[in-house]
């Protein structure tokens, strides 16, 4: 199986489990890992045989843009969306980071993957 990469994305949202989070917003970041077979479009030459970037990034912007509590129901909606629009899609890997979180003291960035077969 082969595999396409979005990394690095940035986006500011409004997500949170604290109530405060949701209105002041944060910074976040997502990488993106799918499967997906490139057979064709690495003989073909064709964009019509691969995922498209574009549209990869279009479902990422469309479900960071939604407010969510948790970076897991995030992660997941993205998964979801990403199953939905694209069919060629078998696997998913995704990370969601939110940058300065409330823990307590110095950290840089939460981070939650989840990986999913399409079932």
């Amino acid at each position: 199986m082969d595999r396409i990469s979005l990394e690095g994305l940035e986006f500011f949202a409004y997500h949170g489990y604290y109530d405060e989070e949701q209105k002041i917003g944060n910074k976040y970041a997502v990488d993106l890992i799918v499967y997906a077979n490139l057979d064709e479009a690495a003989s073909e030459d064709k964009l019509a045989k691969t995922v498209n970037y574009e549209t990869l990034y279009s479902v990422v912007l469309g479900e960071i843009q939604k407010s969510a509590r948790l970076l897991e129901h995030i992660a997941q909606r993205i998964v979801d969306a990403t199953f939905d629009q694209i069919p060629e899609v078998e696997k998913i890997e995704v990370s969601v980071s939110k940058f300065n979180p409330p823990v307590g003291g110095m950290c840089n960035r939460a981070k939650v993957t989840l990986i999913r077969d399409r079932n």
